[in-house]
């Protein structure tokens, strides 16, 4: 195992040498447009496919799922359509997913695998590995309750927050996201054949280096640790959105 700090080229620099589709699911509490935000920072000749679940943005009116099977399963066709349009634009494929999205990615790449798509790279973030978890459980608490323990789980306040009446809105699916994410666990005894990038803040207080490389664990492919700067949400910053697109590129570019 390797571990590594995010490299310090621009993404422009480090060109990609193929067209690459990079298939993004959410953390806890986000939908599709965060990633959104992100395609004037991504280089030239990657497309960005923010999944985006139901009970949010565009999907409001779906009830949300607590299930990452079910959201996978669910989503799966949604991505092959997205994929089959894009054509040549999707020449090369990687997930990335941070927290809650990492193992929602894991899932995917798993589904995607199995209909023959080829999985270049596999990036999960933020999250320890699909295993052995241990989670506080804060999604069957009462508003306040929840709200309180959102903060403490997620190390990010979300700007909702603020905002009683979108907060109303928001709350069937932070419930929902953070149930999804309580529950889940990994069971599979095969092992991903896909190579694996596991990151993380280096100032994250939520989710320590050795829980990270967990997910070395889960490859035959090949595993490396890769630590950006910032604290547990460090993708949420400009700063830190760029890094991480940089790191994408560098991982890929490593195994073209």
């Amino acid at each position: 195992m390797t571990t590594t700090t995010a490299p310090t080229t621009t993404a422009e620099a480090v060109r990609l040498t193929r067209p690459t589709a990079l298939i993004c699911l959410p953390f806890a509490g986000a939908g599709a447009g965060f990633f959104r935000k992100w395609r004037t920072l991504a280089p030239e000749g990657m497309t960005l496919l923010p999944v985006q679940l139901p009970g949010r943005e565009e999907r409001y009116f779906e009830t949300a799922l607590t299930d990452v099977d079910q959201a996978m399963d669910e989503a799966l066709p949604r991505v092959l359509d997205q994929l089959t349009a894009l054509g040549e634009a999707a020449e090369r494929v990687a997930l990335f997913g941070h927290s809650l999205g990492a193992e929602l990615a894991f899932e995917l790449t798993r589904r995607l695998a199995r209909q023959g798509t080829t999985v270049a790279r596999l990036l999960v973030s933020g999250a320890p590995g699909p295993r052995d978890r241990q989670v506080e459980r804060v999604s069957h608490l009462d508003d306040e309750a929840f709200l309180e323990g959102l903060r403490r789980v997620a190390g990010y306040r979300h700007p909702a927050m603020d905002h009683p009446e979108l907060l109303a809105v928001m709350m069937p699916f932070l419930r929902a996201d953070n149930a999804m994410h309580e529950d889940y666990r990994s069971a599979h005894a095969e092992l991903l054949d896909v190579p694996v990038t596991a990151l993380r803040g280096r100032n994250d207080r939520l989710v320590s280096a050795a829980e990270s490389a967990q997910w070395a664990a889960e490859t035959t492919a090949g595993f490396r640790a890769v630590e950006l700067d910032g604290e547990h949400m460090y993708l949420t910053e400009t700063a830190g959105a760029e890094a991480l697109l940089r790191t994408v590129v560098d991982e890929l570019e490593r195994g073209r």
